[in-house]
């Protein structure tokens, strides 16, 4: 990035002066490039497309910019934005300033003391069950969001739209097809003939785990990252993708999240709990919400498989996420089973 170019930008917005310092990559899973720096003894960071933006990469940021501006005025846990830029023509693409966020994320590294109190890792479950119902309970309306998204049809879109995508895999040579997954089309009609008769819509933030989340010393959430594919729909659908990436009884799945050690985390049971005592929503419906999460998750995997046998990623990165796709359309199957 051209530092100069970035600092006379801030200049004009008045945002501290001097020269930058210290600038340095961040890493965390993320497609989007992350950037911290110092600058006139504040010290920020700026997040904005990859190098080689996707079509709509442009436009999902300039989504993201208007999402954290809202939730300024909540109580749900992000980074804070301290200013964005959409005119492309400054560094090339869509980007914003936000406050640094100064913990750790469990996916990434589990430090002491969370790694050494179970009572604490308790506490980090927990966190995120708030941070998803606090989420949950905002009015779109309220914070000038109301046309983020289209709720009205949402879940009755969902199936459509991933059977869609895995269709399209078949533009990759050298993929193995949906067979290897088993009767994905038998859990899609599934959803189809369950789908929930009522929904109250709200935020999702789409891909709600906790590799998003960054922690404190003290276990406390202090922020939800990575909200690029938020949008408005059931909140429900949140909590499904939370709960298929969580332990249960059975242990560590394939597609559970990876972080260690494990023990002290709450139970499935004791985050639904707390969820539906924040929310006051109805949980009858979850197992289809569960269901949909599997499908989803899935297919999205199994799009890097495909990629990879067409030689456009990493041939051991496509074999272990496609062992996670049919883990997850296996566990959908379960669910329908059990339901």
């Amino acid at each position: 990035m051209d530092l100069a170019t970035l600092s006379a930008w801030m200049d004009m917005r008045g945002l501290e002066t001097g020269p930058i310092r210290n600038a340095s990559l961040l890493t965390g899973g993320t497609q989007n490039i992350l950037m911290r720096f110092s600058r006139g003894g504040r010290t920020f960071v700026l997040r904005r497309p990859p190098a080689n933006p996707r079509p709509q990469s442009n436009r999902i940021m300039e989504r993201e910019i208007r999402l954290l501006e809202a939730l300024s005025a909540t109580d749900v846990p992000h980074p804070a934005l301290i200013a964005a830029c959409t005119d492309t023509a400054v560094l090339g693409a869509t980007f914003y300033l936000m406050e640094p966020v100064d913990g750790f994320n469990p996916t990434v590294s589990m430090p002491a003391p969370a790694s050494e109190d179970a009572a604490l890792r308790h506490r980090m479950g927990i966190g995120i069950a708030d941070g998803l119902a606090s989420l949950a309970m905002v009015d779109p309306e309220a914070v000038g969001l109301d046309d983020f998204g289209k709720p009205d049809g949402f879940l009755a879109r969902q199936v459509g739209r991933w059977a869609g995508e895995l269709d399209g895999y078949a533009r990759f040579e050298g993929w193995d097809g949906p067979q290897s997954l088993g009767d994905v089309a038998a859990v899609g009609r599934w959803l189809d003939g369950r789908l929930p008769q009522e929904m109250r819509p709200g935020i999702i933030h789409g891909d709600y785990h906790v590799g998003n989340m960054i922690y404190g010393d003290d276990g406390a959430l202090l922020a939800i990252v990575d909200w690029e594919m938020a949008t408005l729909g059931d909140p429900l659908v949140d909590l499904g993708r939370l709960l298929v990436s969580w332990p249960d009884d059975r242990g560590a799945l394939p597609f559970t999240m990876r972080v260690a050690p494990l023990d002290g985390f709450p139970t499935r049971a004791e985050m639904i709990a707390r969820y539906a005592a924040r929310t006051g929503r109805d949980m009858a419906d979850l197992p289809w919400f569960e269901v949909l999460a599997c499908y989803k998750l899935g297919i999205i995997l199994e799009g890097t498989h495909a990629r990879s046998q067409a030689g456009l990623s990493d041939a051991a990165t496509g074999r272990r996420l496609h062992a996670s796709a049919v883990a997850l359309l296996n566990e959908a199957r379960r669910i329908i089973d059990n339901s």
